[in-house]
């Protein structure tokens, strides 16, 4: 039996076409450790249709040279969904997010936190402003959201679909977009991840949107909610 055969079944937390840029389906742990919960954990980025992954719309000689705003990536603000009923167990924000990106810096910064990272200084110096929801023995963490843009506080009941947040570019992030991951505990510095699958979306293959239900998107996979 695989690890993933076990997955628990959740809703989509996006609406739109998505990328799973780090997916459990592709490779285990799919961020390259086990550390914070993220053994089973999503990147889902929206990108465009041109060949490789394209999060905003300028040319990446542009990127390379002068970078772009954060907020003019196809990602940033897009509305950030709970996947299960729950009660709210935290609600960080006002942590600052970089209004521009330019690729090497941001490569830089995330490689730098991984080496350097301090578990004292807490989840938010890497999720940035986050949200951690529990349902039942579940939790699940939504990272690197904007900031001022919580739509729920601690303590909170939510029911499956509402607005948590918007996707954004705080904390350790190299482009606009949403962490995902479940886990056991409340804590994502002594939990361990669990492995999920979602419940329907549509993904692209061979030019055709194809209906899929309790599956887990591969990091090449063009995917989409669906009811």
């Amino acid at each position: 039996m695989g690890e993933l055969d076990a997955a628990v079944v959740v809703d989509f937390p996006l609406r739109g076409e998505w990328l799973a840029q780090n997916s459990p389906a592709t490779r285990i742990p799919s961020h390259g450790t086990d550390l914070l919960g993220q053994r089973y954990a999503f990147d889902l980025l929206r990108v465009d249709e041109r060949p490789g992954v394209n999060v905003h719309p300028g040319g990446r000689l542009r990127s390379m040279l002068f970078g772009v705003r954060s907020r003019d990536c196809y990602g940033w603000g897009q509305a950030v969904h709970a996947v299960f009923d729950g009660k709210v167990e935290t609600a960080v924000d006002g942590v600052a997010e970089r209004g521009w990106i330019h690729p090497v810096r941001e490569l830089a910064g995330v490689l730098w936190t991984a080496l350097t990272f301090d578990p004292a200084k807490g989840f938010a110096s890497v999720a940035g402003n986050h949200v951690i929801i529990r349902g039942g023995d579940l939790f699940a963490a939504y990272a690197h959201l904007v900031p001022g843009s919580l739509a729920v506080h601690a303590g909170q009941s939510v029911r499956v679909g509402d607005v948590i947040g918007r996707v954004g570019h705080s904390g350790n992030s190299t482009a606009p977009h949403l962490h995902f991951q479940l886990m056991d505990g409340p804590d994502p510095l002594t939990a361990a991840g669990v492995p999920c699958s979602f419940r329907a979306y549509e993904v692209l293959r061979d030019g055709e949107w194809r209906y899929v239900t309790e599956s887990i998107p591969t990091s090449t996979e063009l995917i989409r909610w669906a009811a």
